[in-house]
């Protein structure tokens, strides 16, 4: 058995999941990478990671990969819950069946696969627990209201469940990035609903054009490279009295300052001068 803890991450396929596996391998850990479709994991699986087929929606996968870590070292040692995705469009205009499944993935596979490691942390008064949240899990954008109330949940949960453990010997740790380049944008774009004629079109259109332009590749661009945030989430987990929360990059950073201090009326004419909301 080797020194350094076992790591689980999911959702590994490309971006920041894909990153972090990488940075742990490197630093000798032995990973487990995990995703739905395993054959985007043929690099990592070349480069010595044990790769997973493990959908955060699907009970049976996430107990074949838990099993399987535990198989090997005892226990899971640092578990990232990186799997998530976005859907966007005013709260009126989408499905609630669309939102659920978001939650589904955002947070109760999060929550699910938490639990599942955790009786073997118990028993070895050991483990750490990234959850990877965002900027967006401390206010919400128009046209964003279903995924930040993931995010907002995933915040409280690892609020939660960090006083509950921190005695038994396990540490609960949240990473909350900014704007990532990655294939997010395109992604959460092409789930915007299709026009329809009603009063929410124009509205759609401006957020779909808004997401497009903050993450354009440009000389003093605020958005982070997926190595980036993999890199703090590495630190998160390997630091022996990490903080609680770490924010990554200026507009994480500058804006969640803002809603800590500012009163709710100055947040929101802040953010409808730069995110305007449809009007009659």
């Amino acid at each position: 058995m080797t020194a350094r803890p076992a790591t689980l991450i999911t959702g590994c396929s490309s971006g920041v999941g894909q990153a972090a596996a990488w940075r742990f391998l490197r630093a000798g850990h032995p990973v487990y990478a995990t995703a739905r479709d395993v054959g985007t994991l043929s690099e990592l699986d070349q480069a010595g990671a044990v790769t997973l087929a493990l959908d955060v929606t699907d009970e049976d996968s996430m107990t074949a990969a838990v099993t399987r870590v535990e198989a090997d070292h005892g226990a899971v040692g640092i578990l990232v819950n990186n799997a998530a995705y976005g859907i966007q469009g005013a709260v009126e205009a989408v499905s609630v069946d669309d939102a659920r499944r978001q939650f589904e993935t955002n947070f109760f596979g999060l929550a699910r696969l938490t639990q599942m490691v955790l009786p073997a942390m118990r028993a070895r008064r050991s483990g750490r627990i990234v959850n990877v949240s965002s900027m967006g899990g401390h206010f919400s954008l128009p046209g964003a209201g279903f995924l930040h109330a993931s995010k907002y949940a995933v915040e409280a949960l690892s609020d939660a469940l960090r006083l509950e453990v921190r005695g038994l010997g396990i540490t609960v740790v949240i990473v909350e990035p900014g704007p990532i380049r990655t294939p997010f944008p395109t992604k959460i774009n092409a789930t915007i609903p299709p026009p329809d004629g009603g009063p929410y079109d124009r509205f759609h259109t401006a957020v779909e054009a808004r997401v497009s332009a903050a993450y354009e590749p440009k000389r003093l661009s605020m958005a982070l490279s997926a190595d980036r945030v993999a890199q703090v989430i590495e630190r998160a987990a390997i630091r022996s009295r990490p903080r609680a929360r770490y924010p990554i990059g200026v507009m994480a950073h500058g804006l969640i300052a803002l809603r800590r201090f500012l009163p709710d009326a100055a947040i929101d004419a802040i953010t409808q001068t730069q995110f305007p909301g449809p009007t009659a």
